[in-house]
């Protein structure tokens, strides 16, 4: 009985982030089998075999391999889990930069401003909940736009990282405090009250006077969330940080589903302070707009270049998968069980630098050629600080491979926080001039 194992990838994305969720990815499971009988020792590359791994299996097989890069053009990018700002210029990867698009909900439906000609218009603050960094903290200047593409956001759309709505053109940011010290370990202080990191960017209070005015002229705009999303579409929020010089800036990540991250206006009323939400939850439709600029890098001369890719390749984050091809895999024997195999991916890191490789990396594969669907193989590459690489068991994709249930297409390898992170990988290729190179290892039992 034939056991399946391979799990289908929606769309073009190894892994991609909802609201509350790690995958929003489709599962089709496909076989492999698994089989047993006489034990019967067959080598192949046996200059190279480990004498004390021959003593408890039938084989152990080393391979060349092909490593190159690929290009993403078509990344999801909506209800990530953590929206990304910022920019930043990675030394070998180029620029990046990332903005958000993001409705806003009613904390509350037909809400009461009572005289707003008694209301005096204090702050209008849009709060962002920090959950951490990539690159370096510092100050990056703030752009906030009025959303009003005719068709609005929907949370029903799909949006890809090159994405965009329209705006009123008008920059929002109050001009005296649009450069912003960004750092999740700044002190935010509300009211004398210390609460988690947040990024507080200071809006134009006329916007925040012309949404209390439609309550008061119009209060069925605030009968319901459908009709409020008719009125205010939501922001575009964005960093204008001129030309970076390598190794400067940094992005943001932001739990805009957190309570914290809200329309705050903050106003007073014959003499008392009021404030009022408008809220980013789970029903709010969002999606990062993210550019990445190869032109001039040594990545851009290893997208799908298998000559250039032997000696370093990469993977990005929105941007670039790695990519490995096991050719010698198809001289196994086909009745074969097979014990252990193992891909270990060597990379170029120091601890401690900046621009980390992130904890894992997703491995998916095409199973046939020609195939352009992704399918997860059922398990992450996990990060080794000590070996500096990663590690990846594909036991049940070589077998799987062996038994004809799958073609030998390729393995295509992407930080698992693809549409979550700026994570960025530099993989040592088979030519490479350091030390540790990728390997590919193989234990079977021949029957």
């Amino acid at each position: 009985m034939k056991q399946k194992f391979l799990y289908k990838m929606s769309g073009y994305t190894s892994l991609q982030w909802r609201k509350g969720f790690v995958l929003s990815a489709t599962f089709l499971l496909l076989t492999i089998a698994m089989s047993s009988c006489k034990k019967k020792t067959h080598l192949l590359g046996q200059d190279v075999i480990n004498q004390n791994d021959l003593l408890s299996s039938g084989g152990v097989d080393t391979f060349s391999l092909t490593t190159f890069t690929i290009l993403e053009d078509s990344v999801i990018s909506d209800n990530p889990a953590f929206a990304i700002l910022g920019s930043y210029n990675d030394p070998v990867f180029g620029t990046f930069n990332s903005e958000i698009y993001t409705q806003f909900r009613l904390s509350g439906i037909n809400p009461n401003f009572g005289d707003i000609n008694t209301i005096v218009m204090d702050s209008f603050v849009l709060g962002l909940e920090y959950v951490g960094y990539y690159g370096e903290t510092g100050t990056q200047t703030i752009e906030v736009y009025e959303i009003n593409d005719a068709e609005g956001l929907s949370i029903d759309s799909t949006y890809y990282a090159f994405s965009t709505k329209a705006t009123t053109g008008i920059d929002l940011v109050d001009p005296t405090k649009n450069v912003l010290d960004m750092n999740p370990s700044n002190l935010t202080v509300i009211n004398g009250d210390t609460v988690d990191s947040q990024l507080r960017i200071y809006l134009d209070t006329n916007l925040a006077k012309n949404i209390v005015q439609e309550a008061v002229n119009n209060p069925t705009t605030f009968d319901s969330n459908d009709n409020f999303l008719e009125f205010f579409k939501g922001l575009h929020i964005k960093t204008n940080n001129g030309i970076q010089m390598s190794g400067e800036g940094g992005i943001f990540y932001f739990n805009l589903n957190d309570a914290a991250s809200k329309l705050t206006m903050y106003y007073t009323q014959d003499g008392v302070s009021k404030t009022y939400d408008l809220v980013i939850n789970t029903s709010c439709a969002d999606f990062n707009h993210v550019d990445i600029d190869y032109t001039g890098t040594n990545v851009e001369t290893v997208i799908n270049d298998t000559v250039s890719g032997q000696t370093e390749f990469y993977a990005q984050s929105f941007g670039t998968r790695a990519i490995v091809q096991i050719p010698g895999l198809d001289n196994i024997p086909k009745n074969v069980v097979v014990h252990k195999a193992t891909l270990e991916l060597p990379i170029q890191y120091q601890s401690g630098t900046k621009y980390g490789p992130g904890s894992d990396v997703s491995i998916a594969t095409h199973i046939a050629k020609g195939d352009p669907a992704y399918y997860g193989i059922g398990n992450l590459g996990s990060y080794d600080d000590y070996t500096k690489s990663f590690v990846i068991d594909l036991r049940s994709w070589a077998q799987a491979v062996l038994a004809g249930d799958i073609e030998n297409t390729e393995l295509i390898i992407s930080p698992v926080l693809f549409i979550t992170s700026g994570d960025r990988i530099i993989f040592n290729g088979p030519n490479t001039t350091n030390k540790a190179k990728p390997k590919f290892t193989i234990v079977y039992t021949e029957y």
